[in-house]
């Protein structure tokens, strides 16, 4: 966790969050919107530390690139902010997997963990850091660690390198609403599209329950059918998951068998999660090792995400 002492511009944004927060323990923590870092992944190089000043909070540890939030500001873009402003690190280069939220009522610290999709060189671009650092994965309980890290470093160690696989089965999630989508399958296909993007770009629950960690899945939307015309226009932001649409050749049902089959044996995956309200399909994908969800657990995600 990252509560480092002031030591940003003398003129701060309106909305700075930089000053202490203090618990009714007497304990402080900066931030006073939270705080957020970032966890940057190389399988190459390992992950991305940053040995803190003497002057800082544990000073003289290693721990995650971060700082505090600003007013308003999400986790993911504060914790890339700060790894820009310390790191040099190019928010471009990076891909979302999880965010992972430690929240203590009074303050929250926030970890995003990022995939490095092109290779680059950290540079320190403020006085916060003695040294940056890729360590590999093995070696990094050798250095010593800021305790916050320290604790939350197991499991975020477990989930490095593995992502989640979402397929979602257009026809039976449009044919959920009566919407009048049969009049014009292809046009409803991309205003689906378009509404799954919106949601993915907000981050979906890692399971299908309430779960503590967001995550942004590899996510494919198969179509069939007239709704193979389809051809809507995705453009998520810097380091999100983008959507792809997989056009069945025969059968919608056969090409989301065919998907969880190839993903069943794929180890870069921790999950493979399938929506659709199909019982045979249900069955089969089970079978296979998916977990299931229903259309409405995907459509709720999308009208809170439209309503944003």
């Amino acid at each position: 966790m990252d509560d480092l002492r002031p030591s940003g511009p003398p003129h701060r944004p309106r909305d700075s969050g930089d000053a202490w927060v203090e618990g009714p323990d007497g304990r402080r923590y900066w931030g006073r919107f939270g705080a957020a870092g970032l966890l940057a992944h190389d399988p190459e190089a390992g992950v991305l530390l940053q040995h803190r000043a003497e002057w800082s909070h544990f000073g003289g540890t290693w721990g995650l690139p971060g700082g505090a939030r600003h007013g308003g500001e999400s986790a993911v873009d504060a914790a890339f902010r700060e790894a820009r402003e310390e790191a040099g690190v190019d928010p471009a280069r990076l891909r979302v997997r999880t965010l992972t939220v430690l929240d203590l009522g009074i303050w929250s610290y926030s970890t995003v963990v990022a995939d490095v999709t092109e290779p680059f060189e950290a540079t320190i671009g403020d006085p916060e850091s003695i040294e940056l650092r890729w360590v590999p994965v093995s070696e990094v309980e050798g250095y010593p660690l800021h305790p916050g890290f320290a604790a939350s470093w197991p499991a975020l160690r477990a989930g490095l390198g593995r992502g989640i696989l979402l397929v979602v089965d257009s026809a039976n999630v449009l044919g959920s609403r009566p919407t009048g989508w049969w009049r014009d399958r292809a046009g409803a296909t991309e205003r689906l599209a378009g509404e799954l993007q919106a949601a993915l770009d907000e981050g979906l629950p890692a399971d299908f329950d309430a779960s503590p960690t967001l995550a942004w899945p590899r996510t494919v939307l198969v179509v069939e059918g007239e709704a193979k015309a389809a051809q809507p226009r995705l453009a998520p932001p810097h380091g999100r998951a983008a959507l792809t649409i997989a056009r069945a050749e025969h059968d919608g049902d056969q090409a989301i068998v065919d998907l969880v089959e190839r993903a069943r044996d794929d180890g870069s995956l921790t999950a493979v999660h399938v929506v659709t309200a199909d019982r045979e399909l249900g069955r089969r994908v089970s079978e296979l090792g998916a977990h299931l969800a229903g259309p409405s657990w995907l459509l709720s995600r999308m009208d809170a995400a439209r309503g944003r």
